[in-house]
């Protein structure tokens, strides 16, 4: 097993996470990616999507490994990374920079030792918002790998073996509004919606969570509102659940002169890992060889899209962090070293030919 050069892996997060990478403007994310590839093992080239494959060995690829190359972070957000007390600090340096660096290093360092089976890497685009996955379905599809390991920057303390799903949409009411006493009793956009976005937090549960993240309409304190619109998202691990609530959207009507849109803005599909995969075995065996938990965890991952064309995945973090998508998020360095040889551990007992 190679040594693990942990300061090259902060260069390179340092340099990952300077680069502005906003879901849908990947680019200079990726044409770094690509110069920095030049002369690594393997074979790089693009897909439909604008992901990035790093691919090696005949046929499908036993694992398929993602890291999304995508921030949530505008374009204009100053991308600054300070390095102080043993943390790195910055917008991004542990989603995903940290993952995409560690990447870098393990598996070119397994490459240049192993006899490895037909394996792959997908620098993915649009895993976070509203990119609904698009690089890692894309992935998924065209390589129809094996299994997938969906690494991200944080998240080292556990193993993420059940995808909590999504569905996000957009409800707007329009209406012709008017003046709040000369008009009375014409409908308001704005009652009408807050009786929908009632009906809808009905399938609220602690189990799928239901979150009218945004509300916004009116013009005035004294005006019929001619116009609402809220964003909402329902999240959960059961389809079931899922499949209802995309049901109760399609259902909802309202009554003229009001008129109803509803824009699905996005959907993740749930999934779940047998237990006794050999996958999510080694993944356990890994961490117990490193003194990590055995913890299972839930999570929305590039790993949901492999998991809904029944391709076994989890997803896998690279380091200790806090303070995930803000401006302020920190990864501790220390733990860079675990996440690496983590996924060493993994690509040996997955990857490597027999003697």
């Amino acid at each position: 097993m190679a040594d693990v050069d942990r300061e090259a892996i902060v260069r390179d997060i340092r340099t990952i996470a300077t680069i502005p990478a906003p879901t849908f403007a990947e680019e200079r994310r990726l044409e770094w990616l690509a110069g920095r590839l030049e002369g690594m093992p393997g074979e790089r080239g693009r897909d439909a999507a604008g992901n990035l494959i790093w691919s090696w060995g005949e046929g499908p690829p036993a694992l398929l490994i993602t890291a999304h190359v995508d921030t949530v972070f505008p374009a204009d957000t100053p991308l600054a990374v300070d390095q102080r007390d043993g943390w790195l600090f910055g917008p991004g340096v542990g989603d995903n920079a940290a993952a995409i660096a560690v990447v870098l290093a393990v598996v070119g360092g397994f490459l240049r030792l192993a006899r490895p089976r037909a394996g792959a890497v997908a620098f993915t685009v649009c895993e976070e918002g509203l990119g609904n996955l698009r690089g890692a379905r894309q992935a998924c599809a065209d390589l129809k790998p094996g299994a997938v390991v969906a690494l991200e920057g944080h998240g080292l303390e556990s193993v993420v073996a059940d995808a909590h799903g999504s569905t996000r949409a957009r409800i707007t009411v329009a209406g012709p509004g008017g003046h709040a006493w000369t008009d009375r009793g014409r409908p308001s956009a704005i009652h009408e919606l807050l009786r929908i976005g009632t009906q809808i937090l009905h399938q609220n549960s602690p189990e799928s969570p239901v979150n009218i993240g945004l509300i916004q309409g009116g013009m005035s304190i004294n005006a019929i509102a001619p116009s609402a619109q809220l964003t909402v998202e329902k999240r959960g691990t059961d389809p079931r659940a899922l499949a209802e609530f995309r049901f109760l959207l399609d259902a909802l009507t309202t009554f003229p002169p009001l008129e109803l849109h509803i824009d699905i803005l996005g959907e993740r599909p749930a999934g779940s890992m047998p237990r006794d995969h050999p996958l999510l075995v080694a993944a356990l065996d890994a961490r117990a060889a490193l003194g990590l938990e055995a913890a299972i965890e839930s999570g929305s991952t590039d790993a949901n899209a492999a998991l809904a064309l029944g391709i076994p995945a989890i997803g896998l973090g690279v380091s200790r962090g806090r303070d995930m998508h803000t401006v302020g998020e920190a990864i501790q360095i220390s733990s860079l070293e675990l996440g690496a040889r983590q996924l060493q551990i993994i690509l040996d007992a997955v990857l490597r030919e027999p003697a």
